[in-house]
């Protein structure tokens, strides 16, 4: 029981963190734009990685909340598998998006990192979240 619970603060820092930082890029997202463009581009081209950019950034921090859902509501909270692939994912997210952010990676990376670290995660977190309160498993 002990492991447990130092998942639980692990895990609600990890995605904590992974909030942040998604929420960081939105603010820097034009350098990593350029990034991914040809060193002479058009305001269409731009703007198509602009908004694909920010669709990546919306459906993680959507994916995020539901997570912190699934988390604050007790559902998944002492799940130590859940947490465990849930802290791995986040704190890899956590520290992929740092270099994405500071070392201003090319946008077509990010769906790389948003597969791994965020899409993954909810899959799981749906599944316990089925499991626990559909199937009544523990």
């Amino acid at each position: 029981m002990a492991t447990v619970n130092g998942i639980v603060p692990a895990r609600f820092l990890t995605l904590i963190a992974h909030l942040i930082i998604t929420i960081n890029l939105y603010w820097t997202r034009r350098y990593n734009i350029e990034a991914c463009l040809p060193l002479t581009y058009t305001q269409d081209q731009y703007n198509q990685k602009d908004t694909e950019l920010v669709v990546g950034l919306s459906l993680t921090l959507a994916f995020a909340a539901v997570e912190l859902a699934g988390f604050f509501t007790g559902v998944s909270m002492f799940l130590p598998t859940v947490g465990m692939l849930s802290t791995a994912a986040h704190a890899s997210a956590a520290i992929c998006l740092s270099y994405f952010v500071f070392e201003s990676w090319e946008c077509d990376l990010y769906w790389w990192v948003f597969g791994f670290c965020s899409a993954f995660p909810l899959v799981v977190e749906i599944g316990a979240m089925i499991a626990i309160l559909g199937f009544k498993k523990t």
